[in-house]
C-alpha cells in the first residue's frame, strides 16, 4: 500500500527529487515563514508601544505590516509548492513571485511611521 503525501497536487507530480533539494526549498519556505513572523509582529509592536504618532495612521501602518505578514506566510507555502512541483518535473524553477511586493510594503510603512513622527504634534 502506498502512502499518501499531503498536497496531493505536489508530491502526485513528476518524480522524486534529491532530498537535498528538497530539504532545501523547504528551508526557503520556512526563512519566508520567520519573515511574516517578523512582519506580523512589527505591526503588534507598533500598536503596542502607542507611538507618538497620530493613532489612525500608527493603526493603519500596524494592519499594513499585520497583511504583509500574512501575504508573506500564504506565499512561502504556494512558492514551496511551485518550487517542488518544478524540481519534480525536471522543469526551470519559478521565478520569486512576492519580494517586490513586500519591499515596497515594508518601504511604505516605514515611510508613513517617519511621517507620523515628524507630524506629530
Amino acid at each position: 500500500m502506498t502512502r499518501r503525501r499531503f498536497p496531493d497536487a505536489v508530491y502526485g507530480q513528476g518524480s522524486e527529487p534529491d532530498p537535498r533539494f528538497s530539504l532545501a526549498n523547504e528551508r526557503t519556505m520556512l526563512a519566508w515563514i520567520r519573515t511574516s513572523l517578523a512582519l506580523v509582529a512589527a505591526g503588534v509592536a507598533l500598536e503596542a508601544l502607542a507611538l507618538p504618532m497620530h493613532p489612525t495612521l500608527r493603526v493603519v501602518t500596524a494592519l499594513s505590516f499585520i497583511a504583509l505578514g500574512a501575504l508573506a506566510a500564504i506565499a512561502a507555502f504556494f512558492g514551496w509548492a511551485r518550487a517542488e512541483r518544478a524540481m519534480r518535473r525536471a522543469t526551470p524553477l519559478p521565478a520569486p513571485s512576492i519580494g517586490l511586493v513586500l519591499a515596497i510594503g515594508v518601504v511604505g510603512a516605514a515611510i508613513a511611521i517617519v511621517v507620523g513622527f515628524a507630524t506629530w504634534s
